[in-house]
Formats: structure tokens, C-alpha cells, sequence
């Protein structure tokens, strides 16, 4: 039986899991690994897989809540430990992606299992890109552009491989904790 404590321990590991997640993305896109990627490419996707077992288990409203936290936690310490510009870019990027991707979920939650975490992950994916390396390099004279095309292509593999782990939550949890009551939009 699920009960409030629970509901809320899940809340808060969601929002220190995509906190983490946004700071080590923020660190590692400095790091390119070829004119096409930076690490951060592959670190990144994670918070759409936090977001969209958020949504699955507890509903949108938990999801936006994670999503709000984890965007406070990430830009400040994004902005200490990487840079503001980074800091902030990834700030934008993540809350418009975000709650698009909690959107996009939430209206295809019936379908078959995999639809929601895979069409909103990659449609929010395209936005996060577009803001983020439009706002972080735009006028640094770094290959953003490639950067973002490299990192887009890496978005929609770790979106494909991801499906796996997303089941694998899912169908290790009771069956209460495997659909919220509602959407609770």
C-alpha cells in the first residue's frame, strides 16, 4: 500500500537524482569529446528518464514539483561547480524541456507503455538542444552548432536505450506504484 511517507521519500529522491544529474551534465558539456559531442551529451538524457518515472508513478503535479527542485539545485550548483552562463542556459533549457516533456507524457500516459517516455523525450529533447547550446555557446566561437547536432543524435540514442531501464523500474515496483490513481495534472 502506498502511503504519503512513501509518495514523498519518491519525491525527494526524484528531485536530488535530477538535481545531480543536471549539475554532472553541466559539468561534462565542457569537456568535448570531438567537434560533434561533449560528454554531457550522454549524461543529460538521465533527467528525462527521472521525469518521466515521476510522472508515470505519481501523477504530472509530482513531476513539475521534481522538475522544480531539481531545476533550483541544478543551476546553483551548476553555477558554482561549472559556470553562470552555463549555469543559466542550462537553467532555461531544462525548465521549458522539461515541462514540455511532463506535458507531452501526461496526454499519452494510456498508450502502449513506451510512447510517452519515448515521443516526449524526444520531442522536449529538441527544445532543451536548441536553448541550451544557443544560450551557453552562441558568440564563443566553440562549435556549437555541430555540439548541438552531436548532442541532439546522442539524445535520441540514450532516449531508445533508456526504454529499457524506464521497464525495469516499472515492472520491479508493486503494482499500486506502477500507474498514479490519476494524472493528477
Amino acid at each position: 500500500m502506498r502511503t504519503h511517507a512513501m509518495e514523498r521519500n519518491a519525491l525527494v529522491a526524484g528531485a536530488a537524482a535530477m538535481g545531480l544529474v543536471v549539475l554532472v551534465s553541466n559539468i561534462t558539456v565542457g569537456y568535448p569529446i570531438n567537434d560533434w559531442l561533449t560528454w554531457g551529451a550522454f549524461a543529460y538524457p538521465l533527467t528525462f528518464l527521472v521525469t518521466d518515472l515521476t510522472n508515470r508513478i505519481l501523477g504530472a503535479a509530482s513531476a513539475r514539483r521534481v522538475v522544480y527542485v531539481g531545476f533550483a539545485v541544478g543551476v546553483l550548483l551548476s553555477v558554482i561547480f561549472a559556470s553562470p552562463r552555463i549555469g543559466i542556459a542550462s537553467g532555461a533549457a531544462f525548465l521549458v524541456a522539461q515541462l514540455l516533456d511532463i506535458w507531452i507524457f501526461d496526454r499519452l500516459r494510456r498508450q502502449a507503455w513506451w510512447k510517452a517516455p519515448a515521443v516526449s523525450s524526444l520531442i522536449a529533447s529538441a527544445l532543451d538542444t536548441a536553448v541550451f547550446f544557443t544560450a551557453a555557446f552562441a558568440l564563443t566561437g566553440e562549435p556549437w552548432v555541430t555540439w548541438a547536432l552531436g548532442d541532439y543524435a546522442a539524445k535520441l540514442a540514450m532516449a531508445a536505450v533508456l526504454l529499457a531501464p524506464f521497464r525495469a523500474v516499472l515492472s520491479a515496483l508493486p503494482a499500486e506504484w506502477r500507474q498514479p490513481e490519476s494524472s493528477r495534472a
